[in-house]
């Protein structure tokens, strides 16, 4: 994940307008984790990982920042991408391989900070095999938060690759030019997480984590609505663009143990 300072994209947020935030949460256990097993660890060709969830059988949510190499500022071969949906010490609800990977084509990863360029991180990635397994649910979306709202956080991160952290509750402390600043706990990995609505009586994906940032001395975290940027991410799939994977790989078996040895992501 890349940090920026929120002053350098106009942001101004009023001192103690967020509300109280619970802390994370740790998913060690299945009981734990029950119920978040669309939320998964996406590893990146060995370079390091970022968090995804899976949205329909065959579609996983990210941030599309999350699809480049940092050091080259090239697009990473979708053939190098292993979705592990509820990734939890060492084992896999399922794991699949990617078959094509589209990112917002507003998103320019060389393109100097700005919320434009938050507004426009989420990418979609279609696997190879859907997963259609009566424990792995896919989280719905919904229409963008308000501000003020309290809203929850699902994520991997540095030092809690293993397994992933709920925060049940932080808010969202402003929205300007299509970019939510949120009080919510992120660290490099957390790229791409989905932030959480539970007005609608269940967990639906309002905006993935784009970036860490700083307003008047505090850690924040930033992300975009997701109505419009879905839309768009549907019309590519659909013209049938993005980065294919030119040929199929074998079905990863759901729950195996393995190492992947992946570091945190700094896209």
């Amino acid at each position: 994940m890349f940090r920026i300072i929120a002053a350098a994209i106009g942001i101004l947020i009023a001192a103690g307008a967020a509300q109280a935030d619970s802390g994370l949460r740790r998913l060690d256990t299945g009981d734990e984790g029950r119920g978040w097993e669309a939320v998964g660890r996406l590893d990146i060709g060995g370079r390091g990982f970022c968090t995804g969830t899976l949205i329909a059988p065959d579609l996983v949510l990210t941030a599309a920042h999350c699809l480049y190499d940092k050091r080259t500022g090239r697009r990473i071969d979708p053939a190098g991408i292993e979705f592990l949906a509820g990734w939890r010490n060492g084992r896999a609800s399922a794991q699949r391989r990617i078959r094509r990977a589209v990112a917002h084509p507003d998103y320019v990863f060389e393109a100097a900070v700005s919320p434009e360029r938050v507004r426009n991180d989420v990418a979609l990635l279609e696997l190879y095999h859907p997963i259609r397994n009566t424990r792995i649910v896919p989280l719905r979306t919904d229409s963008r938060p308000r501000t003020g709202q309290e809203i929850g956080v699902v994520s991997y991160g540095r030092d809690r690759a293993e397994a992933p952290s709920l925060q049940e509750v932080c808010n969202v402390m402003a929205s300007q030019q299509g970019v939510l600043v949120m009080s919510c706990d992120v660290d490099f990995g957390s790229s791409g997480a989905p932030v959480l609505s539970f007005e609608a009586g269940e967990a639906r994906v309002v905006s993935v984590v784009s970036a860490m940032a700083e307003v008047e001395g505090r850690k924040v975290s930033l992300g975009t609505g997701l109505q419009e940027p879905l839309r768009v991410l549907s019309e590519e799939l659909a013209a049938g663009h993005g980065f294919f994977q030119p040929a199929a790989p074998s079905m990863a078996t759901v729950g195996e143990r393995r190492e992947t040895g992946a570091k945190f992501a700094r896209p």
